[in-house]
């Protein structure tokens, strides 16, 4: 038996006979130290940072809703902290050419309302997230983990029947796959592929996460939604690991403010925070050390140009407004808590691979600044032709600290008016999928531990290409990295969005978080997520 432990794994046993997980007994929920006296009301309360779009997994695209949907549901596999992959819905799974996979689910599987996890639930969740109907942020998904037909079921030429994915029997479904992907187990983490009931949606349709309705199958299951106020969990009996939750009840809140977070902190209403406000971060870094957490996190934060729209189309302005920026100002003046000025929109390490910087990243700012008024005087804005547009963010005090401070730079060194405009998040998602917009803040994680992640968001004709760039080169190199990661195919992609710059990266992430000095279990990964069954609340 092969076990497979981490994503190098499975790319080394790319070409095995069989790859087989087995039958094994493992707790993922909380761990309390042996001596610890917990608390008697063992509730949560975290900041989620803004109110979410939906809970409905097929129709979100952001971790403010992710981060709940996680607690709210469960997929057929998890990676753990170690990066060591285990089952959760699927007990088992096995493959003899990294192109059909068979998953077995556990049978004491079942939903919040009692009714059983089938194989059926997981076919129907995947056609639905692919069926152009549903126009889901997230509907190429399927396609980037090379699930079979899933591109001609994405553009109408197919049914969603003839994605390559059926159930065997009630507790096995079969996936096929057009190639192998070295990194597919990984993709399966993501929370757009969580089965979602069959069962509630046809019965509510689009209403089937209201609470009176909801049916999850995570530790927690949906008991109250106050718009703009707090979405609260309750424990979810039948969940199958239910005897390892310590939490009983969890509220969500939509704080956009980062004031508000931390002044709710601090009197004792949040015990765990979304971030920490940067003009706040250096006292609480002396005054509370222990209740500080930073770590890495795979995310970039970049502003997005919409690259059909002039004068975006013309690459030079694209090109010039990216040289403009001083990212070292951003990430030690006005951010100041460990992030990386970002030159690429591959994070550091991703992959396990570590990217060649483009030559501009290693140019005195005054080189960049230069450079840059000559590409947009080629382009035909000057003084006495001023570039003016408008730049959209939604709505958080850091995000406007940051538009403010690249628009002065802009306008600095270049003439350029960048006209500041904020949205509430689903305001500015909806506005950002229609296209209706010049420069567009965005951030993206990585959905999984491969360059891939990054890249794939500029492909042509993805859903999730918001900045409507198309590269036929660019495309052709990330099909042949898919097939092969190698290192190269990677390199050379990146190097092409160096040149066309359609889209403009700022800074790579950290995770930075108050934590409660009671609150055990804590432990966030790369992608800034941390599960609320993870944690318990100590005697204080």
């Amino acid at each position: 038996m092969l076990k497979i432990t981490n994503a190098k794994k499975i790319k080394r046993l790319y070409c095995a006979i069989a790859l087989i997980w087995g039958n094994i007994s493992l707790s993922y929920a909380a761990v309390v130290p042996e001596g610890t006296i917990l608390a008697d009301k063992q509730e949560i309360v975290r900041n989620n940072g803004a109110e979410p779009a939906s809970l409905d997994t097929h129709k979100v695209s952001s971790n403010v809703e992710f981060n709940i949907i996680s607690d709210f549901f469960e997929g057929l596999i998890h990676v753990n902290h170690q990066g060591n992959i285990e089952p959760r819905l699927a007990t088992s799974w096995e493959t003899h050419d990294n192109k059909t996979w068979v998953f077995h689910l556990k049978k004491e599987n079942k939903w919040s309302d009692g009714s059983p996890i089938t194989a059926h639930d997981v076919v129907f969740s995947w056609r639905r997230l692919i069926d152009p109907n549903t126009v889901s942020p997230y509907g190429s998904y399927l396609e980037n983990a090379a699930v079979m037909n899933a591109n001609d079921v994405l553009t109408g030429k197919k049914k969603p029947q003839e994605l390559g994915i059926k159930a065997l029997d009630d507790f096995t479904v079969e996936v096929r796959l057009d190639k192998p992907i070295g990194y597919f187990l990984q993709m399966l983490i993501h929370p757009a592929m969580f089965p979602i009931s069959e069962k509630a949606v046809k019965t509510y349709g689009d209403k089937w996460t209201r609470p009176e309705v909801f049916v999850g199958s995570g530790p927690f299951k949906l008991s109250e939604w106050v718009v703009n106020e707090k979405i609260v969990g309750v424990r979810n009996p039948q969940y199958w690991d239910d005897k390892n939750t310590v939490i009983n009840k969890v509220t969500y809140l939509p704080l956009s403010s980062e004031k508000a977070d931390l002044n709710r902190y601090l009197a004792g209403e949040i015990d765990i925070t979304n971030t920490i406000a940067a003009e706040s971060f250096p006292s609480l870094k002396k005054s509370l050390p222990d209740q500080v957490h930073i770590s890495p996190k795979a995310t970039v934060y970049f502003y997005e140009f919409n690259n059909k729209k002039p004068p975006f189309n013309d690459v030079r302005v694209r090109q010039a407004l990216n040289l403009a920026i001083d990212r070292d100002i951003i990430v030690d003046k006005i951010l100041g808590q460990g992030q990386l000025s970002a030159y690429t929109m591959l994070t550091p390490n991703i992959g396990g691979f570590n990217f060649e910087q483009p030559d501009y990243a290693l140019w005195t700012q005054a080189q960049r600044i230069a450079k840059a008024k000559a590409l947009l005087n080629e382009a035909g804005f000057n003084q006495n032709n001023p570039l003016t547009f408008n730049l959209l963010y939604n709505t958080q005090e850091g995000h406007k600290k940051i538009a403010i401070a690249v628009a002065s730079m802009w306008k600095k060194n270049l003439g350029v008016k960048a006209v500041l405009q904020n949205q509430e998040w689903k305001v500015m998602l909806d506005n950002m999928h229609q296209g209706k917009f010049d420069v567009i803040r965005r951030a993206w994680v990585a959905d999984y531990d491969s360059p891939m992640a990054f890249l794939s968001i500029f492909l042509s004709k993805q859903v999730k290409n918001t900045a409507m760039y198309e590269n036929d080169e660019f495309d052709k190199l990330l099909e042949k990295a898919e097939k092969t990661n190698a290192k190269n195919y990677y390199q050379q992609a990146s190097d092409i969005l160096t040149k066309d710059v359609p889209a403009i990266p700022i800074y790579f992430y950290v995770n930075h978080n108050m934590v409660k000095p009671y609150v055990g279990g804590f432990n966030i990964n790369a992608r800034g997520e941390f599960f609320t069954k993870d944690l318990y609340v100590i005697k204080h």
